[in-house]
């Protein structure tokens, strides 16, 4: 069996589901184009900030798809590729693509705010304080793992490091001349030249590589991280983003040429792994491990965070939102073929001694390869796009950190509280000492692993939110109360053995943090369940 009858039949499904299941979604959300959106009655040319379609969409992409569609797959190949694809597809459909148009809607029709102010206006002030607590945390997590993940990889390629620093300043040009552009052609003719240029720089930074000290590159990416947060988003982010998302679709494209020119045979066996002596069991690891493909609790918070104040028209929330979700879908399945094209053996062997991330850039490499450059220069491209995708985590990342810290304090009635809530620059500044505080003291690495049942935690207290919103505005939610029964079951018997496992190693701190977020969710659960319960009773 060859590898490209896999990759069509995933992108007619993908395609399908789109069609058909997403205009099911969108009809039952009351998509209207009639309703204003936060972009333009909240427009205030930093944060809410109306744009076309491909703009918010390559924002929407590249914050949400980072290295997380390569990572979680290729390691969770280890139950069996057929596993794999099939929770990717089932997931991105049914469970990824809801949740993201669902949170992105639930934020549109909320003045553009997050899902922990939803939480507030839906459950309580409690449920608010506790939600937005934990992703705050999440947040400053993310930061310091990937400044450190960047700051090592521009340590180790100098190329790729000059090539991230001409993108930010071909996205600033661009950002510039956009904002005159009101003609559809002529944006369209600086898209293309705007992709031309980005695509030269990565070709020639390999002959002009940048070479500095660790210590140098992270106060640089604080630094950027900082400007990315504060600045209108039309400036740098919008531009950033934009343009790098033509690195992963020029990715995609490149990888399926190359598998429909060599068509290569799938080595991998079919043997399905029930439990893994590293991972654990398949029930509930995989549902965890493949999180950015199949459905990821961090994608909430981009869509209701930076994505929902950008939205020019509400009909344009199911090409971004689940569109955005499936196209992330169809990079993880590429993902999974990168390794099954070789055995079982080899896999586990490359996995230990490279990582995921260089497997995929070998593997996707040799296949880009076919196209007629060298195996080298493929290679380096790969890695490029995806370091690329992991500075827009970065700042994306530090923006949201800003409005999750400043949604906190907007219902606390304190004068300095107010300031804090108010102050883009105040609150921007805690989020980037707290990531360096925590990148210096090295926690980070110890806190990691636990990250994926976190995230996925995150996942079902949104669709947790957005049912009861549902339920409020008499929509009937059994489309969003599925997955968030499912992803509640995987996350709370995750963290349950995770809590378990680390208690008998010994190691509290993780078993403690596992427990306090199984019972964050109990909480926040119970408190769903009350308001409810009030909300029928005032309505009988």
């Amino acid at each position: 069996m060859t590898l490209l009858p896999i990759l069509i039949v995933s992108a007619i499904i993908l395609i399908f589901a789109y069609r058909t299941y997403g205009s099911f979604v969108a009809k039952k959300l009351k998509i209207n184009n009639d309703n204003e959106t936060p972009a333009h009655t909240h427009k205030d040319g930093i944060d809410y900030v109306p744009e076309k379609v491909p703009v918010v969409l390559g924002h929407h992409f590249a914050s949400i798809a980072g290295a997380g569609p390569i990572v979680g797959p290729i390691i969770a190949v280890t139950f069996g590729w057929i596993p794999a694809i099939i929770w990717i597809l089932v997931g991105g459909i049914f469970f990824g693509a809801v949740h993201d148009l669902t949170s992105m809607m639930a934020s549109i029709r909320h003045q553009g705010k997050s899902i922990g102010v939803i939480i507030h206006q839906h459950i309580g002030t409690n449920g608010k304080r506790l939600f937005l607590i934990f992703s705050f945390a999440t947040l400053i997590l993310i930061i310091a793992v990937f400044v450190d993940i960047i700051a090592k990889t521009f340590v180790a390629n100098p190329s790729v490091a000059t090539a991230s620093l001409l993108f930010i300043i071909i996205a600033i040009g661009f950002g510039i001349i956009n904002k005159q552009i009101k003609s559809k052609t002529k944006f369209i003719i600086l898209s293309a030249i705007g992709v031309i240029i980005m695509y030269t720089a990565a070709f020639t930074s390999i002959l002009i590589p940048i070479n500095l000290s660790y210590t140098v590159w992270v106060i640089i990416l604080m630094a950027y991280a900082y400007i990315a947060s504060v600045t209108p988003v039309s400036f740098l982010l919008q531009p950033r983003d934009y343009l790098s998302s033509f690195l992963l679709y020029g990715l995609i494209l490149f990888a399926v040429i190359g598998i429909m020119i060599s068509n290569p045979e799938i080595k991998m066996d079919t043997a399905i792994t029930l439990k893994s002596e590293s991972l654990g069991y398949m029930f509930p690891v995989l549902f965890v491990t493949i999180a950015c493909g199949a459905i990821s609790g961090f994608h909430s918070l981009v869509a209701s965070g930076t994505t929902s104040k950008q939205i020019d028209k509400e009909k344009d929330a199911k090409t971004i939102g689940f569109g955005g979700m499936l196209i992330e879908s169809f990079l993880a399945i590429l993902s999974v073929g990168a390794v099954i094209i070789m055995s079982k053996g080899d896999y586990a062997a490359k996995l230990a001694v490279e990582g995921p991330v260089a497997m995929f850039s070998n593997g996707m490499g040799a296949v880009i390869a076919n196209l007629g450059v060298t195996e080298e220069f493929a290679i380096t491209f790969v890695a490029l796009t995806v370091s690329a995708f992991a500075l827009t985590t970065l700042d994306t990342c530090t923006r949201l950190a800003r409005f999750t810290f400043q949604e906190f304090f907007e219902d606390v009635d304190n004068k300095a509280a107010e300031k804090a809530s108010k102050n883009r620059h105040l609150a921007t500044s805690i989020v980037v000492v707290l990531s360096v505080l925590l990148l210096l003291s090295g926690e980070f690495t110890t806190l990691w692993p636990i990250f994926g049942s976190a995230n996925q935690l995150l996942a079902a207290l949104a669709l947790l939110a957005v049912s009861v919103w549902l339920m409020k505005q008499n929509i009937k939610p059994l489309f969003v109360l599925i997955p968030m029964y499912f992803m509640f079951a995987v996350t709370l018997t995750s963290l349950l053995l995770f809590a378990i496992a680390n208690y008998d190693k010994g190691i509290y701190i993780l078993s403690l943090i596992a427990g306090l977020l199984f019972a964050l969710s109990i909480v926040l659960i119970y408190l769903a369940r009350q308001s409810l319960k009030k909300e029928l009773k005032t309505t009988t």
